[in-house]
């Protein structure tokens, strides 16, 4: 009985898409998500493609993605954060979001909880931070950094933290010209 649960539950399981690096693609493979993501911008106003190139590099649209586990000599003793599922949210920021959102039987493995999340996230930051809703740069950095850490300027010391940064902003503006051109044919119905 437990093993056919088990069995049942990796079945239910998404797999991240066959090609990341094209947005249309990924919402042809899962029409779901394109439907997900279009929901928390009408509903947080953070543009599509902000919001997927931030998962793409949290997750990379893995569902049970987690920090990697740390070792000393050959003993694990514990992850570096609670960070979890697409979003990469730590748990006390998921409660956060579970109690302001009213969204209180979320789970971050579930692709339409996670992009609501990051809608969230992205707006408080406009808010309290000012950054705006398409600045996929300067939200990344807040992402990572928390709202805190972002206004201590705790970023300006990490070198490797602006290059991602800039990754993702890049692939936000890719998937902003991919999403562009197939965006009509995804709201109508009829992509292919």
């Amino acid at each position: 009985m437990l093993a056919a649960l088990v069995v049942f539950l990796v079945g239910c399981a998404t797999s991240p898409p066959r090609n990341p690096e094209d947005l249309c693609a990924i919402f042809e493979q899962h029409d779901d998500w394109h439907k997900a993501a279009k929901n928390s911008q009408e509903k947080w106003g953070v543009p599509v493609h902000v919001m997927m190139a931030t998962m793409y590099q949290e997750s990379s649209f893995r569902h049970d993605a987690q920090p990697p586990m740390r070792y000393f000599l050959f003993i694990p003793y514990g992850r570096a954060s609670s960070a979890y599922g697409y979003p990469q949210a730590k748990d006390e920021t998921w409660a956060d979001y579970q109690r302001e959102s009213g969204n209180g039987w979320s789970s971050r493995d579930d692709f339409a909880d996670a992009i609501d999340f990051m809608g969230w996230y992205m707006s408080k930051t406009h808010r309290i931070n000012g950054v705006s809703k398409w600045d996929a740069y300067q939200q990344y950095l807040n992402y990572h950094e928390g709202w805190g850490g972002y206004r201590r300027g705790s970023y300006r010391q990490k070198q490797w933290l602006l290059n991602v940064s800039r990754r993702v902003d890049s692939r936000a503006q890719r998937y902003a010209k991919q999403y562009w051109q197939c965006k009509e044919e995804l709201n109508s119905g009829w992509f292919g």
